[in-house]
């Protein structure tokens, strides 16, 4: 659909003015750095039940609160600096999703000693190259598939937290493991 500000034809949910600069720069975009990687990692899990909309706006005081998401940082916080961000308006107050966030980055930490990098490990699953879907519309895009069924089981036996399906199939389009661009979006062909 054609967004009146501009003549480019975008995915249905980009076409709000707040979604267009994720939606036109990073949504679907091959992601590879481990940092990042791990942030969306943290951040689709947080958004669980959520709109991603919602995170996106926190997202800034999500990087200063976890360190920019440096792993290591991360895996270091203690009990106590997670009960004080538990204060914090700024991100989503749940306890069990501000402390998965460590625990993910010591899963984390595990991963990248055992594979060499998180980039590595996670994008084996779609063997090192997005997955190019041709949806027509937005109503034919899967809220999970059998790989990220896989990703899920896998990432929950190495100890990481807020990995269902759902999720893992959100972070995989978010990092470009998969393009789920529909076929008349501009991105589509971009990424």
């Amino acid at each position: 659909m054609a967004s009146k500000a501009t003549s480019k034809t975008r995915c249905p949910w980009g076409n709000s003015p707040d979604m267009h600069d994720y939606h036109d720069t990073e949504w679907g975009a091959p992601l590879h750095d481990d940092q990042m990687l791990f942030e969306f990692l943290c951040l689709e899990g947080a958004q669980a039940g959520l709109s991603w909309r919602t995170i996106l706006l926190k997202r800034e005081h999500y990087r200063r609160l976890f360190h920019d998401f440096e792993i290591a940082r991360v895996a270091a916080m203690k009990d106590r600096e997670l009960e004080k961000l538990l204060l914090d308006p700024g991100i989503v107050r749940n306890r069990l999703k501000v402390y998965a966030a460590r625990d993910n980055a010591i899963a984390a930490l595990k991963v990248i000693d055992e594979h060499g990098s998180l980039d590595a490990y996670l994008w084996s699953f779609v063997d090192g190259k997005p997955i190019r879907n041709r949806w027509t519309g937005q109503g034919d895009v899967p809220a999970s598939t059998p790989v990220s069924d896989r990703m899920s089981k896998e990432l929950k036996k190495r100890g990481f937290r807020f990995v269902g399906t759902t999720i893992c199939y959100a972070f995989m389009q978010a990092t470009g493991m998969v393009n789920d661009h529909v076929v008349s979006c501009f991105r589509y062909k971009q990424v």
